[in-house]
């Protein structure tokens, strides 16, 4: 792939295919945002549209932050889909049912990305954090089929998404999961690819 067709992940020297679904750990809310607030502020420079989703901190802690980067031209009065960042709490994605599951998941980032593109934006980048899933809700014992399931999926829209995994809660059984759903890992400020990685398909033969 020519380097023009990368994507700038927004930390130094890091760039990614269109299509990468990637899990980035990290140490609390601060590095949270030291992954974060780059990845988003690449996507305004690149004219795409930029979706968040927060638990740790409500998303207008990180909207705050992103003020100085928004278009001069933002106008408040157009719909959110044509608005160059969004974010969303958990409870308004993941939970919006008041469970999580997979296939209304899905459904909700394909309409956000179809639409994005009807208001003008070629591609979209999304941020997911994940704590939540430590409240223990309904469903969300399906999150991981979710994390393989977007697979299939992320490449077919040649979006960038990027799952956000505080280390300080989550522990071993789950990293095993981790590592098997995601084909690029961002750590120490580096995207690498994951030899652990197994397809939807082969995830799913795994855990039978």
């Amino acid at each position: 792939m020519a380097d023009a067709d990368r994507v700038d992940l927004g930390l130094p020297g890091v760039t990614v295919n269109p299509g990468d679904h990637i899990c980035a750990f990290f140490f609390g809310v601060e590095e949270r945002d030291a992954v974060l607030l780059p990845f988003l502020r690449a996507g305004l420079r690149s004219g795409e549209k930029c979706m968040c989703i927060v638990d740790a901190t409500e998303p207008s802690v990180v909207l705050e932050q992103l003020e100085a980067d928004l278009p001069q031209t933002t106008n408040s009065h157009n719909s959110a889909a044509a608005q160059p960042v969004e974010v969303l709490h958990a409870t308004e994605t993941y939970l919006r049912s008041g469970a999580f599951s997979t296939r209304d998941m899905i459904a909700f980032i394909s309409d956000s990305i179809e639409n994005a593109s009807k208001a003008g934006y070629e591609r979209t980048r999304l941020a997911g954090e994940t704590t939540w899933l430590f409240q223990d809700p309904p469903g969300s014992e399906q999150f991981i089929e979710y994390e393989s399931e977007l697979n299939r999926f992320v490449p077919e829209h040649d979006q960038v998404v990027l799952c956000l995994y505080d280390l300080a809660r989550f522990g071993g059984g789950m990293m095993v999961d981790l590592m098997r759903t995601h084909p690029r890992l961002l750590l120490g400020g580096m995207v690498i690819d994951n030899p652990h990685y197994l397809t939807p398909d082969e995830f799913r033969l795994a855990r039978t």
